[in-house]
């Protein structure tokens, strides 16, 4: 880790940023320094213990190779939420691009303009310079194997030798034109908003081809089906206090977006990321450190030297033991009423650290879809005055997603060992994205243990317990930490974790009267006999490997608010169990697990868990002992030997592989040489992630002691950021990948198989033009589909108000998918309660997504939540969406005005017309039953605006609050428009 603080320097302006990480903000602090008259870019990590002279953790060298964009602003499925801030995107040489998030007010312009300015200096020096720059060594490599159907690049990069942006319009910032006399002295503000790219009048226009595939790169994903987490690696080590990767090759910190710019859907609710930012394919190895792999073995000697210090941890450290308070409360979206020491205040001494995670914190609209609650900031007092009063206490995080919210305390003489603090969320709504439903969680290290504290709400109703797993599942799929310099950590790679919330699992007992009979008789053992979470457990499907205390407390739901009396409306709920803390880990005591009854605010009672915890401290003496045997060992061992592995298996093939359904191949990787190595997948030349978007390596690199051996996992999953390409045969299951070792050799690891095309994410044109399933249609043809409905498409924009003559070749009004989908909705869920509102069970939705591309059913299985979000699925997977991008901007503008609103869609070309016309007409007849299925119209307009009318890919990062909401208007004013019309 380079220090900026060797040589003779000069701090010039700071400023503090958050970095966006896995949709999770991470303190970071700027700094611009002059070094020697050449100027770096600092980026420090913990700006928190920065008092003066900051040493940065990230040097970025300010030259003609670093560039400045905005980034489109990453978001939920439906996010409308508006504030003062800028997001940046930074990469320059040897380094990570980060994605920033910045406060616009004047100190970030003025730190903005101090860094245009540097780099209009290191721009005019850059011709006398290029002429001294030594040249880079290259690596010393045999050509490495290219697969002959190599996708095309997206054409949308800024710059070289990185990840793109997310949006085509973000603007690199040119300091390289010379500006006239009149554009000197212009406004500074004014100069930030041109050279950043805020300029609205920004166009840039897109061939036909490049659009074809781009918006589903682009636009805010959804999460895909969860599975099962990885079963455990053979001789796999993870050291409790997780190590950074290599510090030698900086930009091997991980690339925080898609290779194409866009967050996919692709894996990340199979086995890593709502909203984790990065590819499915994304490496801790980019392009740009390929030579730097190869050079300065002290840093890879350093990294290792910490690798062996971990696995050596029990030699160094001692175990003190500290008290955790837990608690968690459903609060039905309640204000506080009370003070919360009857909760937090129970036990006579007080803990050392509080962990409390509140559900349904805010139940209104505004919380749901802006994500912003007043709420928040009450409960948080609330909490604060309620803290034990024997003690001081620092708050170190809190994380909010819609209702869920979780807040860590911490002893204010303790706060100075805990470190490497991060936080996550993850919703898991409908289409994953959605959070009403999901988890949020901290991580942090206390002294040298890692903590994880997860808060979740899950799936509702008695029934839906397979939904809760599921739940459950995708949380620990998706939930991944990032710090800068490490790789990412999931929720069960940490010492302890703490999972609480409202779990919502209930009882196997359907008579409210016959289980409020066994608690009056304190029969709790019988009636936890028939817990769904109990049962969950014990059949290993949910919670296989947490612990649970004795409950020998009454249920804590459903209570008649502000009382203690049995929920008496007309549902009368059966008690239950729903609100749980369990933990995991070692060294973990379970003191008291009990519930407040003395709260009455919700229909739920707040629940309680104190822990004592034994804590790995550092014993420094034999600490240094330990690392100057390890370094004796490494001298000698360094001087004779080379690292070298053996691969169990180097070539794979992916049969028959779907949409949206995961398929696993493993090998073994054994360290057969004499010393320790280290193991990455790296890029092939010319390529910015080592594999295609499909596909992806678990885990992608890591250490390996001699005679070690580990399972790596190869894993195809096929996204909406993909399945367009493979449907059109422009891309297929075919790639190479490079496993690099450091100070060894290269070996190529070869994947191949075969696709099924599908038609979610086939065009509408072409499903018109199907009479039979796609899987039926050979691929060739499939191609000539393609073209000819492009052909069509532009065709039926001239000739929109012709009916055209009747011949077999008539394509169908709308596709066959669409009609069997709404058609199966209209006869069977118009009454169904929060349709569109909770997410489908994902075998059913890949059993209706199989039956959509093999048969032509007269109905199809599952439950009407399954084909509803089914529905969704298919609309956001189009390669252009029902409200054609050409029409986009027009879409904005005529929003206020109905005429013009059925005018532009009257100039639709023909599929999109007819689609939309009868999807209106479809969602118009489900809000005449919205006494029954709990749907409004805004809610409607806002869920299918975001589908139907996504911005072109060039406009993505300049989208506005304001430009969603007329979509919505545009929307609305058809659901809201009389049947005569």
């Amino acid at each position: 880790m380079s220090s900026l603080g060797i040589c003779d320097e000069e701090c010039l302006a700071t400023v503090r940023a958050q970095e966006l990480r896995a949709g999770q903000k991470e303190p970071r602090l700027l700094s611009l320094i002059e070094r020697g008259g050449e100027f770096v870019l600092g980026v420090l990590a913990t700006p928190d213990v920065v008092v003066a002279h900051p040493v940065a953790q990230l040097s970025i060298p300010i030259n003609g190779n670093f560039e400045v964009v905005r980034e489109a602003k990453e978001a939920l499925l439906i996010n409308f939420s508006v504030d003062s801030r800028v997001r940046l995107r930074i990469k320059g040489d040897k380094s990570p691009e980060l994605l920033l998030e910045l406060q616009d007010d004047d100190r970030t312009q003025t730190f903005l303009t101090q860094v245009k300015s540097a780099q209009q200096q290191a721009q005019s020096r850059h011709t006398t310079q290029k002429a001294m720059e030594p040249i880079t060594p290259t690596a010393l490599r045999g050509p490495v194997p290219i697969p002959p159907q190599r996708a095309n690049k997206t054409a949308n990069s800024v710059g070289s030798g990185g990840n793109p942006p997310k949006s085509a319009s973000a603007l690199p910032l040119n300091l390289n034109n010379s500006m006239s006399s009149n554009q000197t002295n212009r406004d500074p503000a004014q100069s930030l908003v041109s050279d950043f790219g805020f300029e609205d009048n920004f166009n840039h226009a897109l061939k036909v081809e490049e659009k074809k595939n781009h918006q589903n790169r682009i636009v805010a994903s959804r999460e895909p089906p969860p599975v099962p987490p990885l079963p455990p690696r053979k001789a796999s080590y993870t050291p409790s206090n997780p190590l950074p990767p290599p510090p030698v090759p900086k930009d091997r910190a991980l690339s925080l977006q898609a290779k194409d710019g866009s967050k996919p859907d692709s894996y990340r609710s199979g086995f890593d990321r709502v909203d984790r930012q990065m590819s499915w394919s994304d490496s801790p190895t980019s392009n740009s450190m390929r030579q730097a792999m190869f050079s300065s073995q002290a840093s890879q000697r350093e990294y290792l030297i910490k690798h062996r210090l971990g696995k050596k941890e029990s030699e160094y450290v001692d175990i003190q033991t500290f008290k955790i308070f837990t608690g968690t409360w459903n609060v039905n979206g309640q204000s506080p009423d009370s003070t919360l020491e009857p909760w937090l205040c129970c036990d006579a001494e007080p803990p050392d650290m509080y962990a409390l995670g509140f559900q349904e914190l805010d139940l209104s609209t505004e919380a749901f879809f802006y994500m912003d609650s007043s709420k928040e900031q009450l409960w948080v007092e609330a909490v604060e005055r309620s803290l034990h009063p024997k003690a001081k206490y620092k708050r170190i995080r809190i994380i909010r997603l819609v209702g869920m919210m979780l807040v860590v305390f911490v002893k204010k003489t303790l706060k100075s060992h805990i470190k490497e603090i991060a936080a996550e969320h993850v919703g898991t709504g409908i289409m994953g994205k959605m959070g009403n439903k999901g988890g949020v969680a901290v991580r942090f290290v206390f002294h040298n243990t890692s903590f994880c504290i997860v808060n979740s709400h899950l799936a509702a109703h008695v029934e839906d317990f397979e939904r809760r797993n599921q739940d459950y599942k995708d949380i620990c799929a998706r939930m991944t930490f990032h710090l800068l310099d490490y790789p990412p950590l999931s929720i069960v790679k940490h010492d302890v974790v703490i999972w609480l919330g409202d779990l919502n699992y209930r009882l196997f007992m359907y008579d409210a009267s016959e289980v409020k009979h066994l608690i009056a008789k304190s029969e709790l053992k019988k009636l936890q006999e028939i817990d769904q979470l109990n049962i969950q457990r014990q059949t290993k499907r949910a919670f296989t490997d947490f612990m649970e205390g004795d409950i020998n407390f009454i249920p804590t739901y459903k209570y008649d608010p502000k009382t203690d009396r049995w929920d008496s409306s007309g549902k009368c709920r059966v008690p239950a169990w729903c609100d749980r803390i369990l933990w995991r880990g070692n060294n973990v005591k379970q003191l008291k697990y009990r519930s407040h009854m003395e709260l009455q605010t919700s229909d739920h009672k707040p629940v309680s868990s104190l822990f004592s915890i034994g804590v790995k401290v550092v014993n420094e003496e034999r600490h240094k002992k330990v690392f100057e045997e390890i370094v004796r060992a490494m001298d000698r061992m360094e001087n004779d030997f080379l690292p070298s592995v053996s691969l169990s298996r180097r070539e794979f093939t992916f049969e028959n592989v779907k949409f949206r359904q995961l398929q696993k191949e493993r090998f073994q990787i054994t360290n057969d040489g004499q010393v320790p190595c280290h193991f990455a997948f790296i890029p092939k030349l010319n390529d910015s992630q080592y594999c295609k978007a499909w596909l992806r390596a678990e885990p992608s690199d890591g250490f390996l002691e001699p005679n070690e051996t580990l399972e790596i996992y190869l894993e195809v999953y096929v996204s909406k950021d993909s399945v367009t390409l493979l449907n059109s045969g422009e891309d297929a299951i075919e790639d190479i990948l490079v496993l690099h070792l450091d100070r060894g050799k290269d070996y190529f690891i070869t994947i191949s198989g075969n696709y099924l095309p599908s038609c979610f994410g086939t065009s509408l044109e072409t499903l018109c033009r199907m009479k039979k399933p796609i899987r039926e249609i050979p691929i060739t043809k499939l191609i000539d589909l393609g073209e000819d409905s492009f052909m069509e498409k532009e065709k039926s924009k001239v000739s929109f108000l012709m009916d055209g003559a009747g011949t077999e070749d008539k394509p169908l009004k709308i596709p066959k998918e669409v009609w069997i989908l709404v058609n199966h909705l209209f006869t069977k869920s118009c009454d169904q309660e929060d349709l569109f509102q909770t997410p489908g069970l994902q075998e059913e939705l890949q059993s209706i997504i199989d039956c959509l591309d093999t048969s032509i059913p007269d109905s199809v299985s599952g439950c009407n939540h399954s084909v509803a979000e089914a529905l969704l699925i298919f609309l956001e997977a189009l390669p252009e969406p029902v409200v054609c991008y050409e029409l986009y901007q027009r879409c904005l503008d005529c929003a206020h005005d109905s005429r013009l609103c059925k005018q532009l869609i009257s100039q639709l070309p023909r599929a999109h017309r007819n689609v939309f016309r009868y999807l209106m007409a479809f969602l118009k007849e489900l809000l005449k039953h919205s006494h029954n299925n709990n749907l409004t119209a805004s809610l409607i307009a806002t869920l299918f605006a975001s589908l139907l009318i996504r911005p072109p890919p060039n406009m993505v990062g300049r989208q506005t609050p304001n430009d969603r909401q007329k979509t919505i208007d545009f929307v609305l004013g058809f659901l809201m428009a009389g049947d005569e019309e």
